[in-house]
């Protein structure tokens, strides 16, 4: 099992931020750091909210090892052209350390706010599954035509493309058997339970096994993720059991979590150790 560790950019200072993951990149335990993409605080009320995309390409420039994602960016905030387009620029500024988060998006407050239209469940899943066969020809291919319901692409470029070939290593999150972990199968190289526990866990690898096999795909050529929060202030010993069940179930990167930002940034030294055991088969 690898580590990582996300940052809220809620409620935090950019200095805070910046420092957590310089700390992160000189620590080799950790293999990928991660923010969120949401326009509002989610967990914190009213208040600052860094945004995912300027903030992550900042991070990646003031480090130099962790690979570097948004846990996951909502498809309905950007066109898929300009997502492609901000991944291969990114992908390519970063020295190819872009693991691209992909979500359908589901936060009505925000998204209201700023006239974005979600639309019903269905519209949500309908708009993703174009999005992702968008973005990914968008990513790979040297032109792209695309006619859906949501989407309209003719002869859309996307130059030029990042270091990954044929593209970045694509996450989506979410856990609905019926819509979301078919498209993992057919899309994805991570799948990230956004949380749940290890019958959760097993639940969902299991589906998603159903999903590969019925594409003829191997289902070991996915790696699972999910959350394990913890409270700086509390001590690690239930999140370090919580991570244990879920490795035992088959988790293969546990995504360490802070409440809140009261820990001091070189902390996260003391975290790894905590669950340093872990880690490797």
């Amino acid at each position: 099992m690898k580590l990582a560790f996300k940052t809220k950019p809620e409620h935090i200072g950019w200095a805070h931020m910046l420092a957590t993951w310089q700390e992160l990149d000189a620590d080799p335990r950790y293999d990928s750091a991660w923010t969120f993409d949401h326009l509002y605080p989610i967990y914190g009320g009213d208040g600052p909210c860094l945004e995912s995309w300027v903030t992550l390409s900042a991070l990646a420039q003031a480090t130099t090892r962790i690979r570097v994602g948004s846990m996951v960016n909502a498809a309905p905030y950007r066109n898929p052209g300009l997502f492609a387009a901000m991944a291969s620029t990114l992908d390519i500024v970063s020295g190819g350390r872009l693991e691209l988060g992909l979500g359908c998006g589901w936060n009505q407050t925000e998204a209201g706010a700023y006239g974005i239209d979600l639309g019903s469940v269905k519209d949500l899943q309908d708009r993703f599954s174009e999005y992702l066969q968008c973005v990914r020809s968008l990513l790979c291919e040297p032109t792209t035509d695309f006619a859906g319901r949501f989407y309209t692409l003719t002869g859309a470029r996307n130059e030029p493309k990042g270091p990954q070939q044929p593209a970045p290593p694509i996450v989506i999150g979410g856990s609905g058997p019926k819509r979301t972990l078919p498209l993992v199968a057919r899309h994805a190289d991570h799948w990230n339970l956004p949380g749940g526990g290890p019958e959760d866990l097993r639940a969902g690898l299991d589906r998603l096994a159903e999903c590969c096999d019925e594409i003829g795909r191997d289902p070991a050529e996915i790696v699972s993720s999910t959350h394990i929060f913890y409270s700086p202030s509390e001590p690690l010993d239930g999140p370090v059991a919580e991570a244990a069940a879920l490795k035992e179930a088959g988790l293969g990167i546990a995504i360490l979590y802070p409440s809140d930002a009261g820990y001091m940034p070189e902390s996260v030294h003391d975290v790894a150790d905590a669950f340093e055991h872990l880690q490797g088969d």
